[in-house]
């Protein structure tokens, strides 16, 4: 795993158990690189690397170094998975989808809607849209403290097919934004959204990407009311089953995956 900061990532928990499970002698190691140093690192690599996961910075490097790539690596502008291909070719995909998508079908419960709020417009804001779009949802609205920062996700969106539209933070009223969508998904950091938790917590399903420190006061809300409820661990393991099955070319073993995570953590995740 390439990233900086990655001491405390929960990666190799995950990828650790799914190798043991298929039996395969596989190492996953956390690698401190930012965008400068992936780059360099990649094309030292040789054929006994079957992969690489990339967290921030790298995300957006992944895709410069990338032979090949996923098209909606390609549309959401950045990748946390790079292949290494038997050919020596890398191919970048962008995982993250699929981690925000598993989380709200499975924890969340979600069976489908028309729009969906997003707090944020960063890189998890964005794989969130295309998310959204997988999702079957027509349109979004992402709300934010600075609107000229969510240019480079709007180009995302357009590339994506999504209508979105952008509200300022503060300027609108977050229970009417909450009941009115059909989802929300909170990217932006601990402490952040907490004055606003019992007016997001009316949603009828949301998604917050913080998972420590636990349980965040909008977790709490959500559960307070009986809403349905996806966190960032949720995120995590679900994203780490395209990874794993990109890597090994095998399914993800996903029960042991999930159990490795929940002993990790001490928290109950669901399939």
């Amino acid at each position: 795993m390439l990233g900086k900061p990655v001491e405390h990532s929960l990666s190799p928990v995950l990828h650790g158990a799914a190798y043991d499970a298929l039996g395969l002698p596989w190492t996953y190691e956390r690698v401190e690189a930012d965008a400068e140093r992936l780059v360099e690192l990649v094309a030292e690599l040789g054929p006994e690397w079957a992969g690489l996961s990339v967290t921030m910075p790298g995300k957006r490097a992944a895709l410069r170094v990338a032979d090949e790539v996923a098209e909606r690596a390609d549309a959401v502008g950045a990748a946390n998975t790079l292949v290494h291909r038997a050919d020596g070719s890398w191919f970048a995909d962008c995982t993250d989808v699929d981690g925000v998508s598993g989380a709200l079908r499975v924890a969340g419960g979600f069976t489908g809607g028309r729009s969906g709020l997003i707090l944020g417009a960063g890189g998890t804001a964005v794989a969130a849209l295309a998310a959204f779009a997988d999702l079957g949802l027509a349109e979004a609205t992402l709300a934010v403290r600075e609107p000229a920062r969510a240019a480079e996700a709007l180009e995302a969106a357009e590339r994506i097919g999504l209508r979105v539209r952008v509200e300022r933070l503060g300027a609108i009223s977050l229970a009417d934004a909450a009941t009115s969508h059909d989802v929300v998904v909170s990217t932006l950091p601990a402490g952040a959204v907490d004055p606003h938790a019992a007016d997001l917590a009316k949603s009828a399903c949301v998604l917050d990407v913080v998972y420590h420190p636990w349980p965040t006061p909008l977790a709490e809300a959500v559960e307070a009311v009986g809403g349905r409820l996806a966190t960032g661990l949720d995120m995590l393991l679900h994203q780490a089953f395209g990874q794993v099955e990109h890597f090994t070319g095998s399914p993800a073993p996903r029960t042991a995956m999930r159990d490795a995570l929940a002993q990790a953590t001490g928290h109950s995740l669901p399939l």
